[in-house]
């Protein structure tokens, strides 16, 4: 399984006799500014408006940057739309809702259709998606992928990551992969999804690389469902202040969002039920 940026820089010597930094670097597939970046912290002000910003967003994801700093200010909070923007960028979000150009994909980046239209999901594997979410701590911030099975709602495999480097990421796909494939693989335009390395793995697997197209707001419906139910059911309510006691926390939680959290709309049964009964009866 490839390792992310903060597991590869343990792994490069400095001052070692025989191998440069860079020629280390080049050895272990990374890049030499993630082997020297050091991520600056934010300010307490700017992490308590990111929480602010995060709780709203949660609410009303259609809100963007321009009616999230009206909303601020009708908290009493002072800040200008550049600063409500720059927050937002860091937390990897963005406003949900139709879009122009939303399907032109960065620069040497293949092109791939939108799947899912019209298609009646009734299987599990049929179709899997996958976002990233923002996750607040006492004093600082991390970032928070999953891969979520459509039919049933199930949490194929996630992952935390201190940076919004795309190799979390790939290491989350090849956990989900570890235990199947599904026909479609969906997400958004992310360059963390949109990587040459995370696009090859699906083609190699088999699956076939859907991408939410011009228009497409609410393709990833599901996985925002998911990040409100962690964020409120867990997130929120802990307000855990340590990197490991996150992942504890989000260990102890998927696991209850799988296997025994009821969802109405799977007539009152886990997606652990579901998504294991179609399989087997598949």
């Amino acid at each position: 399984m490839p390792l992310s940026a903060e597991g590869l820089r343990p792994l490069v010597e400095v001052g070692h006799p025989a191998l440069s930094v860079r020629r280390q670097c080049e050895l272990l597939g990374l890049s030499r500014s993630s082997f020297y970046y050091a991520p600056a912290p934010e300010t307490a002000e700017n992490l308590r408006l990111m929480r602010l910003i995060d709780a709203e967003y949660t609410a009303h994801p259609f809100y963007g940057s321009r009616r999230r700093t009206v909303w601020l200010g009708q908290q009493g909070e002072a800040v200008n739309r550049k600063r409500v923007q720059r927050l937002m960028r860091l937390m990897g979000l963005e406003a949900i809702y139709p879009k122009p150009r939303l399907s032109m994909p960065g620069a040497g980046h293949r092109i791939y259709p939108y799947l899912l239209r019209d298609l009646r999901i009734e299987r599990p594997d049929q179709a899997w998606g996958a976002d990233i979410t923002y996750v607040p701590l006492v004093g600082g911030f991390l970032y928070l992928a999953a891969v979520i099975d459509w039919y049933s709602r199930y949490v194929v495999a996630w992952r935390l990551s201190n940076t919004l480097d795309g190799a979390f990421c790939l290491e989350m796909l090849e956990e989900a992969l570890g235990s199947g494939a599904p026909e479609v693989f969906n997400t958004d335009q992310g360059v963390q999804f949109t990587a040459v390395a995370f696009t090859g793995r699906l083609e190699q697997a088999g699956v076939r690389v859907s991408r939410d197209g011009k228009g497409r707001c609410l393709d990833n419906v599901f996985v925002e469902r998911l990040w409100r139910s962690v964020k409120y059911e867990d997130l929120y309510l802990y307000r855990y202040e340590m990197v490991p006691q996150v992942g504890q926390g989000l260990a102890r939680y998927f696991w209850f969002y799988n296997e025994k959290r009821p969802h109405q709309s799977l007539g009152d049964r886990t997606p652990a039920q579901v998504y294991w009964e179609g399989r087997r009866g598949a």
